[in-house]
């Protein structure tokens, strides 16, 4: 078996989890990788602990060497970062949890071991995550025009609010006035969209959200739209420039740009360890069912 580690930012806090990781790929006799900008930050007595590693630098390098599996160390940031890497290489991603809140990340550093068991073991499931698509007029993202959690459209730093047209399979939907507004994935639905009090949406479910950010006219509600839809957006404003974002990567655009944003040809896909659900997730990361006061 192959497996590539892919990470961020090394935390000394994290090193007795990297051990144990280190440990338990070496017995198991799995040949290893790591990403060359995360390795280059690891202590020399943790990679010495792998019997041999590779270093994958890139796209290209890891089409190449063809892992089984990405192991994702770090938060549901991190994940986000790896699935751009691995864009439609379709190798499947696990995510331990080692940041805050991780809705992806769903594996626990508690449970390391036995996650590496199971994976050895073959005793585990994949999920297809839905990703978006963004069609522009002009380059944006160096190509790399696809996002698992959101695509938003917002003001720029302290200017006044924008108006954005938004139109659904080419037909007017309405004009959001207001700060901006985030089209979401099921997975990116308990992301900045369920901040600004967007719904959460099974993975699975077909559907994208539309939810407007601070929104000017308080009619404005999100919208839950079939992820077959197109969504097509003209931005004006008094500022000259303003800002689109995917997942975490930002441009800054004007309004000579014409986006358009579909569901991506290819899935991004998540490994789950065995009796994950998407519903006991939800209960733990957001404490559902349980009496605070007590």
């Amino acid at each position: 078996m192959k497996l590539l580690i892919y990470g961020k930012h090394y935390a000394e806090s994290n090193q007795p989890e990297l051990e144990q990781i280190a440990q338990l790929l070496t017995r198991y006799d799995v040949t290893v990788a790591i990403y060359g900008p995360y390795l280059r930050q690891l202590p020399d007595h943790l990679v010495d602990q792998l019997s041999s590693v590779e270093t994958i630098e890139d796209r290209a390098q890891l089409s190449q060497w063809s892992p089984h599996f990405i192991l994702s160390l770090g938060g549901d940031g991190t994940i986000l970062a790896a699935a751009l890497l691995v864009k439609d290489l379709a190798i499947p991603i696990l995510g331990i949890n080692m940041g805050r809140l991780g809705f992806l990340a769903s594996v626990e550093k508690s449970i390391i071991a036995e996650a590496l068991h199971h994976i050895v073991h073959g005793s585990y499931t994949t999920e297809e995550r839905t990703m978006l698509h963004l069609e522009t007029n002009l380059p944006l993202f160096d190509n790399d025009r696809f996002a698992l959690n959101d695509f938003t459209l917002l003001k720029r730093d302290l200017s006044a609010m924008i108006t954005i047209h938004t139109y659904v399979n080419g037909e007017y939907l309405t004009s959001y006035w207001g700060d901006g507004v985030i089209l979401a994935t099921p997975t990116g639905s308990t992301a900045y969209s369920l901040s600004c009090g967007g719904p959460i949406i099974f993975p699975g479910s077909g559907n994208f959200v539309i939810t407007p950010v601070a929104p000017h006219n308080l009619s404005m509600r999100p919208i839950i739209i079939s992820d077959d839809s197109v969504v097509s957006f003209e931005i004006e404003g008094r500022a000259d420039t303003y800002l689109t974002t995917l997942d975490s990567r930002f441009e800054t655009i004007t309004a000579s740009h014409q986006l358009a944003v579909r569901k991506c040809d290819y899935s991004t896909i998540l490994v789950h360890l065995p009796e994950y659900s998407f519903q006991q997730t939800m209960r733990n990361k957001l404490t559902w069912g349980r009496d605070q006061r007590n």
